[in-house]
């Protein structure tokens, strides 16, 4: 597994000036512990399931990045997710290509139809009908397709936006993977066949996520995608992880891995719990058992500690754990994509995973990605 952090409150000890210092130590420290994906959300204003105020401090969502760029070397950066809304898709893709190139070729873009009204509202965006969202979200993955296509730097005319020229210089380093956010079947999970490189479906249950993915293959078949090159991940909140239900909230997942896995179920358990490294490790439960309970030693005594975030070895992978009182949020942003809130996501793709937990007074956000 892959081990990755989203990190969506800034409110930390010593107050604002504090803010940059803990983010390059939070970004040091990610990479030190072996992680590969660091993430924030995309909000003007704090959002309500993180269980604080809307006036709690909330950065600009690519400037962070931006200046996480200069401080890590490794991790792959992104935000969950940014709402269609937000910039203009021309400047979006300017902005993205920015930071991969500033990172040396990191930058992911993770896209949804947008939700938070309020926000909107208060700062004079326009915040359009949701159907209107759906088709500006349309446009906007293909203005981003087109402007990161070299060869491409002719007009592009769309219903909403207009571009002359979709000139793009410098092109990233890495043409940046598209994570598309929300479950819709109709609308989203089409758009993720026509457009994404990833989803990220609600994890209600193992039932609804294979109906999901069930949906999601067949809207493949229909516009000639390869189901296979599409990057499945949740966000799981079921059971809600803490320190107490963390064991069984990892047994829970097994049960998600077996959906990408479904070689029977004993064998799906072992690709799921077991897999470091890449590799197949199939080593069994005991050997599992005896790594949880050295990760509760280590969380143990981290825990004690006074540190932003902290990371201990579990079955498959490592779990990144934060101060008591902080929530963690992983998300598709959209109610259409409704997101942010505190959960885990789950994911297959190059066989890989990446696991993500926050702290929520203290329960914890496991989050995992392919």
């Amino acid at each position: 597994m892959e081990l990755g952090f989203h990190l969506p409150i800034f409110d930390i000890d010593g107050g604002t000036t504090a803010i940059a210092g803990e983010l390059a130590r939070v970004g040091a420290a990610a990479e030190a512990s072996g992680a590969t994906w660091l993430s924030f959300m995309d909000h003007y204003f704090q959002i309500e399931a993180t269980g604080r105020p809307a006036e709690s401090h909330m950065l600009e969502g690519y400037t962070t990045l931006g200046y996480l760029a200069a401080h890590t070397s490794t991790l792959e950066l992104g935000l969950l997710v940014t709402g269609v809304t937000y910039r203009h898709p021309g400047l979006l893709a300017k902005i993205v290509t920015t930071v991969d190139v500033l990172s040396s070729g990191r930058a992911v873009l993770g896209l949804g139809a947008a939700w938070f009204e309020r926000e909107h509202r208060a700062l004079g965006v326009p915040y359009p009908p949701l159907a209107e969202r759906f088709e500006r979200l349309d446009e906007a993955l293909r203005i981003c397709t087109q402007m990161w296509d070299p060869d491409n730097n002719g007009p592009f005319e769309g219903k909403y936006y207009q571009l002359a020229e979709t000139l793009c210089s410098p092109q990233p380093i890495n043409r940046p993977k598209v994570l598309i956010g929300g479950s819709g079947e109709r609308k989203t999970l089409r758009l993720v066949a026509q457009h994404g490189d990833a989803c990220n479906l609600f994890g209600t249950s193992p039932e609804d996520v294979a109906h999901k993915l069930d949906v999601l293959r067949r809207h493949c078949d229909d516009v000639g995608r390869d189901y296979d090159d599409i990057r499945k991940t949740i966000t799981a909140n079921n059971p809600r992880p803490t320190l107490e239900t963390r064991d069984e909230f990892v047994r829970s997942m097994a049960d998600y891995a077996k959906l990408w896995h479904p070689a029977g179920d004993d064998h799906a358990d072992h690709r799921f719990a077991c897999r470091v490294d890449r590799g197949h490790d199939t080593r069994g439960r005991a050997a599992r058992r005896t790594r949880l309970a050295a990760a509760r030693r280590r969380w143990d005594r981290v825990a004690a500690h006074d540190h932003h975030g902290a990371t201990w070895p579990v079955p498959g992978g490592q779990l990144v754990g934060a101060r008591p009182g902080q929530q963690g949020a992983s998300a598709a942003d959209g109610r259409a994509g409704v997101g942010d809130a505190p959960g885990a996501v789950v994911g297959d793709g190059d066989d890989r995973a990446r696991a993500h937990v926050v702290h929520d007074d203290p329960a914890l956000d496991l989050h995992l990605v392919g």
